[in-house]
């Protein structure tokens, strides 16, 4: 491609940090940069608790242990999502609820959320779409007002706001992903940020084996006790080396992201066969991905992504519907018409390129692809 969907933002600095912790020749599992790194995450997001893990799915699954979710509980997402986010309380024998998602921020519409709220209802997981806020506030009352436990999962937002508030506050706990397509990357990983003391306790425990750590375990001679059951869903120093690197230069980041952003909005304003998507102007943000509207639907939008492929520019669908996948038809039997509102945006979405270090000579291109192609294929 000349243009990929994505490149990884790096420097010099972060190839230093992770040599530094591989010329130790120590710690490369677990260290004191993993708590430096959480503690970074802690700070920036204004929490009081971090637990880093290996991946989001692995994060996700973990908090949702924490809470107790289990068999015959149910746990309402959207299915305009990653499947991680569905998946997870299958995980732990619940049964996810799909409800179906708002125009402005492609979040989670708190008025079908109501809907879906049954005696079985345990937690709500609303989604912060491509690095926009959601509806967060008005999911937050209603899961207050029911008693239930709210986990944003924050995958794609990491450094967004509702006004000078951090994504990662508004809801019980928070699931943060670190893949390498996401603001900040430690190539895979994953983070809850919470200000629970209990829940975060849970959490390292369930990440390292159910083991009772007094100490470093690679280090210790002291015997450490297995409490519950538990995974192997750590980080390593290495990574976490990457992780602090990065988020030292996340305004930066971030910043870049907004500015390219900003300049594919006017370029691509003018095209009538799009729409660009505008979150509330109290909502920060972060362009974790950069995805429009195509009008006349999936077949047009489908010539779309074949047309900008093979003129070298990556792009992609975020998300195909996680309740029309083989899985979930075949064991819940869903088809069209569960979430219409998800379905009929799901069919017209498409992700274009989006990474810090896109220059104005490639945005100008996919621009200009873009015209030549409603040029040819306009709609009516």
């Amino acid at each position: 491609m000349k243009i990929p969907l994505f490149k990884i933002y790096w420097d010099n600095e972060d190839i230093e940090a992770v040599s530094k912790v591989i010329k130790k020749g120590a710690y490369w599992t677990t260290g004191p940069i993993v708590n430096e790194f959480e503690s970074k995450i802690s700070e920036y997001i204004g929490s009081k608790y971090c637990v880093t893990f290996n991946s989001g799915t692995s994060a996700l699954h973990s908090i949702l242990l924490a809470y107790g979710v289990t068999v015959g509980d149910e746990v309402i997402v959207p299915s305009f999502t990653f499947i991680a986010t569905a998946n997870a309380p299958l995980f732990t024998g619940a049964k996810p609820i799909f409800a179906d998602i708002e125009e402005k921020t492609l979040g989670l519409d708190p008025l079908d959320v109501k809907e879906k709220i049954t005696k079985k209802t345990k937690a709500i997981i609303p989604v912060h779409y491509g690095g926009s806020p959601c509806r967060i506030n008005e999911l937050k009352e209603i899961a207050e007002d029911h008693n239930l436990i709210l986990i944003e999962d924050a995958a794609e937002s990491f450094g967004a706001m509702i006004d000078d508030r951090k994504i990662g506050t508004f809801g019980d706990s928070t699931m943060f992903s670190f893949c390498q397509n996401k603001i900040i990357t430690t190539g895979d990983g994953g983070c809850i940020t919470t200000n629970s003391k209990d829940v975060y306790e849970k959490l390292k425990l369930i990440r390292s084996h159910g083991r009772q750590e007094t100490s470093n375990y690679f280090s210790s001679t002291e015997f450490m006790d297995y409490v519950t059951l538990g995974y192997n869903f750590r980080i390593s120093d290495i990574t976490a080396a990457l992780g602090v690197s990065q988020i030292n230069k996340i305004d930066k980041i971030i910043e870049l992201r907004r500015k390219n952003a900003n300049y594919l909005n006017d370029r691509l304003s003018s095209i009538d066969e799009i729409d660009l998507l505008n979150p509330p102007e109290e909502y920060f943000h972060v362009y974790q991905m950069y995805t429009i509207r195509v009008a006349g639907g999936a077949r047009t939008r489908d010539e779309l992504m074949r047309y900008l492929s093979e003129k070298g520019i990556g792009t992609k669908v975020y998300f195909y519907p996680v309740h029309l996948t083989h899985f979930y038809k075949t064991k819940f039997g869903y088809n069209r018409g569960e979430v219409p509102r998800t379905e009929e945006i799901s069919d017209c979405v498409l992700s274009l390129p989006m990474f810090p270090t896109m220059v104005k000579e490639e945005m100008d291109y996919i621009a200009e692809t873009l015209n030549n192609f409603f040029e040819k294929h306009p709609y009516e």
